[in-house]
């Protein structure tokens, strides 16, 4: 069911810890409300997890633009042919889900009357996002970049037409990330963050401000088909450099006390992007690694492979419904803890199902058209 042959096991192991991360971020919901470190961390890693998905994804997207810019006439048919596989691979899970999200909301009475936005990813395009199918808003941010990327290489191509494509690429990702941290600035100079809460609604998750993550993500794709003796010679000291970067920022920002109320500039315009691209450090060692023995290599491929399907399901659908129909004590573990494993047996079940019986047969079909 899941060939590993052809994996990168360091790819895979990091799509499994961000979905892991994800997972353990949602719990928060389901644990006793406290300010505690075991509660912060659960808070950080949900942020964490979304954050490496940006920077994986934009890595993996921008490969196979690049080998497609690179080696084609890049032109229209190209931008719908690159499109067209990833709407096949994204877009049926995400509507089918959504769906499901759209009857739980009219199940239980909720206001679902901005809910045709989602067919259109533009639930947070420019606007903080709306109170439902909250998770769906990394998927705007994926959308958007799978759009952006390939018609602004289309454009600058024609206007530019260069004699370097390689380059140029670089220096149209570059542009593209040059961007969209210009509208992180414009946004300091504009609003006013009291809290994280509202840096986490109308900053963190609006697309407007985020896709240079991904792009970061794409920037590496470039330096892995550019520069790889560089790449493969600098995996270890980045992996350091990427350590150190961690533990800044999310260990000695609580110790310096950089808080947002204190530190605007550094939270709402370096903060993300500080967060990509230590994550970004992370990716010569990961891409490089590519073999592990099967009884390490199974388990984690297997979670890579469901990584999408658990994404769309764990929160919105099954935590939402567990929350509302089974009634526990979240102060005994008798029964806050039976509650979290069916919550995590569940949701690995039901994405199993998810990606064996709708996920995988239109990825086979679309691989034969």
């Amino acid at each position: 069911m899941f060939d590993s042959t052809h994996r990168i096991f360091g790819l895979d192991l990091m799509r499994a810890i961000a979905i892991t991360l994800v997972l353990f971020g949602h719990c928060v919901w389901i644990f006793p409300l406290t300010d505690g470190i075991f509660h912060q961390l659960m808070v950080l890693s949900g942020f964490l997890g979304v954050e490496v998905f940006f920077v994986l994804s934009g890595f993996l997207i921008g490969k196979i633009i690049y080998q497609l810019y690179i080696k084609e006439d890049f032109r229209l048919h190209s931008v719908f042919y690159f499109l067209k596989r990833r709407w096949f691979r994204t877009l049926p899970n995400y509507f089918l889900i959504l769906t499901v999200n759209i009857a739980i909301g009219y199940a239980f009475r909720y206001d679902l009357s901005y809910v045709w936005k989602y067919y259109f990813f533009i639930q947070n395009a420019v606007t903080p996002m709306t109170p439902f199918f909250t998770e769906s808003w990394s998927l705007s941010v994926e959308e958007y970049a799978y759009i952006v990327l390939p018609f602004t290489l289309l454009v600058l191509g024609l206007v530019a037409k260069p004699r370097n494509k390689a380059r140029f690429f670089l220096y149209s990702v570059i542009l593209l990330i040059i961007v969209f941290f210009l509208n992180k600035i414009y946004y300091q100079r504009t609003t006013t963050n009291v809290n994280l809460n509202q840096w986490n609604m109308s900053l963190k998750a609006v697309v407007l401000y985020r896709l240079d993550s991904i792009f970061i993500g794409v920037l590496c794709s470039w330096l892995y088909y550019n520069v790889t003796a560089l790449w493969q010679k600098c995996r270890y000291l980045f992996f350091v450099i990427g350590i150190f970067l961690f533990l800044f920022q999310f260990v000695a920002i609580g110790y310096f006390k950089l808080f947002i109320e204190t530190y605007p500039v550094f939270w709402n315009v370096l903060y993300l992007p500080l967060v990509s691209v230590m994550v970004a450090c992370f990716l010569p060692f990961l891409s490089e690694w590519k073999s592990e023995a099967s009884g390490i290599r199974k388990p984690i491929v297997w979670i890579s492979v469901l990584s999408y399907s658990i994404y769309l399901l764990h929160y919105g659908v099954i935590l939402h419904v567990m929350k509302n129909y089974i009634r526990y004590d979240a102060s005994n573990p008798l029964e806050l803890y039976p509650f979290l494993i069916a919550y995590i047996a569940l949701t690995l079940l039901l994405s199993y199902l998810l990606y064996r019986f709708y996920e995988k047969p239109l990825m086979d079909l679309r691989d034969k058209s």
